[in-house]
């Protein structure tokens, strides 16, 4: 079994999802003929043709709204924006439309869709191309938000999101796009959204992340464990809707609670896992919950970007401090 990178994984689940089902469509700016900007659909217009694999105009409300369209009308498309900075275009469609369209119609209608994304910093691009804002979209009902952090979970939850019967958005952590390989058959097999991953058991405190995040979480783990502390890992996977008992269950045991993400921390979604950890997990907390985050403000140019992503160093610390504190 060959091994594949993220970004590969994604082409691969997007291929056999549309050599499976005629209703796969994928749109949007240069992912036919040149295959995307980060080339996630590099080789499917050649092999599917280009009804299906549609190059659009540089216009992302356009692109947003035919989405919803063909979706109400029975078709599955996977729409790409090229960057997680350009998609605010996009909202307006994707939170007035698609995400109100089974309740607005009672149930008649549907938008079974996937909005694609490269998401977040750390490939020294400008700040529009490298924004962590998938807390937008969590406060939005009616609406998925998944983020994968490994080639077998991205091919796994993008073949789960496209067999959704609701829009998923969908945002891939372009900094880890190429940083690794693993196995991952091809055989379809989709994995369950609205569910965290625990991927690693530990005693003494919960580290729970998601995204990019995911590698430097697991890094502090292992800085921890040769201090003799035991760090339980949990990857969010599906951001919304929360999957908040694996959480509680984790914090039961470790009685102390970092999390760590990317986006700015003000209004992050960590904020809402604390909140629900003071509402529900009060008592099984020792220490108060850490927030390893973004800054708030616009991440920097390359010089000090590496500053502003949450850093093994600080994690460690954030995990140490709650040890301390009780």
């Amino acid at each position: 079994m060959a091994q594949i990178t993220l970004i590969e994984a994604v082409t691969q689940a997007l291929a056999w999802e549309m050599a499976h089902d005629p209703a796969v469509v994928v749109l949007g700016e240069d992912v036919g003929v040149n295959g995307g900007v980060f080339r996630a659909t590099q080789g499917l217009q050649q092999k599917f043709g280009p009804e299906r694999v549609i190059d659009t105009p540089l216009d992302e409300t356009t692109i947003a709204g035919l989405t919803v369209g063909m979706a109400a009308q029975g078709m599955k498309p996977v729409a790409e924006a090229q960057f997680e900075g350009f998609i605010y275009p996009m909202m307006e469609h994707i939170a007035c439309h698609a995400a109100r369209m089974r309740t607005r119609t009672r149930g008649r209608l549907h938008v079974p869709a996937v909005y694609r994304a490269p998401w977040g910093g750390g490939i020294r691009a400008p700040e529009h191309h490298s924004e962590a804002n998938e807390h937008l979209f969590t406060n939005i009902p009616g609406l998925r938000v998944v983020m994968p952090s490994s080639p077998a979970r991205a091919y796994g939850l993008l073949l789960a999101a496209i067999r959704d019967p609701d829009p998923v958005m969908f945002f891939e952590p372009k900094r880890i796009y190429r940083q690794y390989k693993e196995e991952v058959p091809d055989d379809g097999e989709a994995l369950p959204l609205d569910v965290c991953f625990v991927l690693r058991d530990g005693q003494d405190v919960t580290l729970v992340t998601w995204g990019a995040q995911v590698k430097e979480t697991l890094e502090a783990a292992d800085a921890l464990a040769k201090e003799g502390i035991s760090a339980e890992v949990i990857d969010l996977a599906t951001v919304k809707p929360l999957d908040f008992d694996t959480i509680a269950e984790s914090v039961a045991k470790t009685h102390r609670c970092v999390i760590v993400h990317e986006a700015p921390r003000t209004a992050g979604f960590g904020a809402e896992i604390a909140a629900r950890l003071a509402e529900h997990s009060m008592f099984d907390l020792y220490a108060p919950v850490e927030r390893v985050t973004g800054y708030d403000t616009h991440i920097p140019l390359f010089r000090l970007e590496m500053k502003y992503l949450p850093s093994v160093q600080r994690i460690v610390e954030a995990a140490k401090r709650t040890l301390a504190a009780g």
